[in-house]
């Protein structure tokens, strides 16, 4: 908003510049509108006349110096300017500037924050993927919540998103799920039994071994086939997984099943490809992928001697497909341990003639639960590991997105259940939802003591000059940027962070300062900014999956 306006007042100088004479036009867009790092160096700082200088071969403060002049003449944004350092220009914006967005949050409402930066470009979000196998763990949770945030901040910046869920219902994990089940159902029936030495454990298999009894008694017992076993298991635990996601908010446009690869031949189609290309070889009764020849370190195994093809050969194939349905940017989100198998399907996609720069990968660390600052392993009923619903049961939804989304994917992610589950200021998500029901009571208080709800044009702004409503302000301007951000890099957590700095920001001004006090035109202007928090506030929680309580 306002960098943008300073940064199109900049280029005007730049061109008058051009215009008198009195520097080329080399330096053309090279130019950046940041903010400054300390306190006192102004609003925005650019570093316009270094760039400018370091091409013309020409004194950095000498520029700076015509930069300010003309900058103060073509815009009213601007209420002055400092050369500092070697040549850097600090820009001191208008303050009824800052006050004059109260209305365009105000009249934004829901909308505000919101850009076109991604108009027009298709945009699939992989993530999950987790295997019918099982429930969803929380390391699985992470990922879930990760993917989800990406595809809602690439929605509010213009994006056509697409969310799709790849599952693994081919292959040697299903058929020991299979085996797993008919081994419970054939316990529970009293009938011999050998359980897999690498089975699935859990309540969970037990639990769909009973539902079998329950509808064919011991009709099934000398059943060899593995089939309706696994088909009753993946049904089942599919149906928990999408439950769970269902609880964190989490919906899908499609589930792409990893058997239709095989059925529709492309599995086949990609070795063909790849062996047409010379990138093929057999040996040792494997099939071999020559990635060396990509740039990798080493060949790799798609078709293992046993026939069975390797998890990098439907990927590589998966990801064609992808492509063959014309998205313009395709994002993974995996976990850490995909790490070395990245390079070679991304490999895979490029000598299929693919552009391989249109996949981002985002990897994600894993999930640690701690209690009284020790590390815990929760009980559960379902598997040997913890699950996602165990999680929400013990915190709740909003802890747990909140949770997800404060550190950096690449980041080891602490998770403190006792912390996650206080009802106090120390509990992040409390913090911050607190802050928007704080905004709420003081609407409602104000109604109460029969104070008219003002319109921006009817209120003297010029009241608003506290250092904490100003600083709140330029906060608050800095929300649709944040967002493009936080967007284009796949960084939720910038969000989480944002939303963090400016529940800190309102609960440090809501201590020092009344909103409601005998001033009855201070008041009206203080409920504007009020009116205007509560916009910014309310849409950062919402753009995140996180509610927005009008009462705490």
């Amino acid at each position: 908003m306002i960098r943008t306006q300073l940064k199109k007042a900049l280029e005007c100088c730049f061109s008058d510049g051009v215009s008198e004479g009195l520097w080329s036009d080399k330096a053309a867009g090279k130019f950046t509108v940041e903010l400054p790092k300390h306190e006192g160096q102004g609003d925005f700082s650019t570093n316009f006349a270094l760039v400018l200088a370091g091409i013309e071969k020409k004194n950095p403060r000498e520029i700076a110096a015509l930069i300010s002049a003309k900058l103060e003449q073509v815009t009213d944004l601007v209420e002055h300017v400092e050369i500092a350092g070697p040549g850097f220009v600090n820009i001191f914006i208008n303050q009824q500037v800052w006050r004059n967005l109260i209305p365009e949050i105000i009249d934004a409402g829901g909308d505000f924050g919101k850009s076109e930066i991604g108009r027009n470009r298709k945009v699939m979000v992989e993530f999950v993927s987790a295997n019918p196998t099982g429930p969803l763990s929380v390391g699985h949770g992470r990922q879930a919540i990760l993917g989800d945030s990406i595809a809602r901040l690439l929605e509010v910046t213009g994006h056509d998103v697409f969310r799709e869920y790849y599952y693994n219902d081919a292959g040697r994990q299903m058929r020991v799920l299979g085996e797993s089940t008919r081994a419970r159902y054939l316990e529970l029936i009293g009938a011999d039994f050998q359980f897999p030495d690498d089975g699935y454990q859990g309540q969970y298999i037990i639990d769909i071994a009973q539902s079998l009894v329950d509808e064919h008694g011991d009709a099934l017992k000398d059943h060899e086939d593995v089939s309706p076993f696994k088909d009753q298991a993946e049904k089942a635990i599919f149906k928990d997984i999408s439950g769970t996601l269902a609880r964190i908010g989490i919906v899908f446009d499609n589930y792409y099943n990893e058997q239709s690869l095989y059925e529709n031949g492309h599995i086949d189609d990609v070795v063909s490809e790849l062996r047409k290309k010379g990138l093929v070889y057999e040996k040792d009764g494997a099939t071999w992928f020559k990635t060396t020849e990509l740039g990798q370190e080493q060949d790799r195994v798609i078709i293992k001697s046993s026939g069975e093809p390797t998890y990098r050969l439907p990927d590589i194939a998966y990801h064609r497909e992808k492509f063959r349905r014309d998205f313009d940017w395709l994002i993974d989100v995996f976990g850490s341990d995909h790490i070395a198998t990245v390079p070679d399907v991304l490999s895979g996609v490029k000598a299929l003639g693919y552009d391989s720069d249109k996949v981002t990968v985002v990897l994600h660390q894993f999930v640690t639960l701690t209690r009284d600052g020790k590390q815990i392993k929760m009980s559960t009923r379902k598997a040997n590991f913890v699950t996602v619903d165990e999680l929400l049961d013990e915190v709740g939804v909003d802890p747990v997105r909140f949770f997800f989304m404060m550190r950096k994917a690449d980041s080891q992610l602490e998770f403190d259940l006792e912390l996650a589950t206080k009802k106090s200021q120390e509990n992040p998500v409390y913090y911050v939802q607190y802050g928007y029901a704080r905004l709420c009571a003081i609407m409602r208080q104000a109604e109460e003591k029969g104070v008219a709800i003002p319109k921006f044009e009817d209120v003297d702004s010029l009241l608003l000059v506290e250092p904490e409503e100003l600083k709140l302000l330029k906060t608050m301007s800095s929300f649709p940027r944040v967002l493009e951000n936080a967007a284009l890099e796949l960084a939720p957590h910038k969000v989480i962070f944002y939303l963090m700095e400016l529940a800190g920001q309102l609960h440090s001004y809501y201590n020092k300062h009344k909103v409601l006090t005998e001033n009855e035109p201070l008041s009206k202007a203080r409920l504007c900014l009020i009116m205007a928090l509560q916009v910014v506030v309310k849409n950062g929680l919402e753009m995140a999956g996180l509610s927005a309580p009008k009462q705490m």
